[in-house]
């Protein structure tokens, strides 16, 4: 179903102010020693954005796989955004569920802390690439 154009602007606003504040979370979770869940809100904070970019453009995805499929394949192969930023998404995801499904299992500081930097940047990067603000 279509959306209309101020659907459409609503949604991606939410999913932006989403990002944003999942990116805290991160953070928050950062502070406290909580790296396996920070892990997972990096991961979700670039999905959140990921998922506003698609509906920006008009497209949409099911699942998280299917997310980052439209991603690699749209903007990643077009050159818009760089490999590594493709790559980054990818393995937060693959952080997010080995944290959240595989048993005994944490992720350290050293782990997760270079992420940071990079889901920040490319949360900001996606950001710019939307039409509808």
């Amino acid at each position: 179903m279509p959306l209309n154009k101020e659907d459409k602007k609503s949604i991606i606003k939410y999913r932006v102010e989403k990002a944003h504040k999942t990116m805290i979370e991160a953070r928050d979770c950062a502070t406290m020693g909580h790296w396996t869940l920070a892990a997972n809100r990096l991961y979700y904070t670039l999905f959140y954005i990921s998922n506003a970019l698609l509906v920006d453009k008009g497209m949409f995805a099911k699942t998280h796989a299917g997310v980052i499929a439209k991603i690699n394949e749209h903007f990643v192969k077009t050159g818009i955004l760089s490999k590594d930023e493709g790559r980054t998404i990818s393995i937060l995801q693959n952080m997010r569920q080995s944290g959240d499904y595989d048993d005994c299992f944490e992720w350290s500081e050293e782990d997760v802390f270079p992420f940071f930097k990079r889901t920040e940047e490319l949360l900001l990067k996606i950001e710019s690439l939307l039409n509808i603000k």
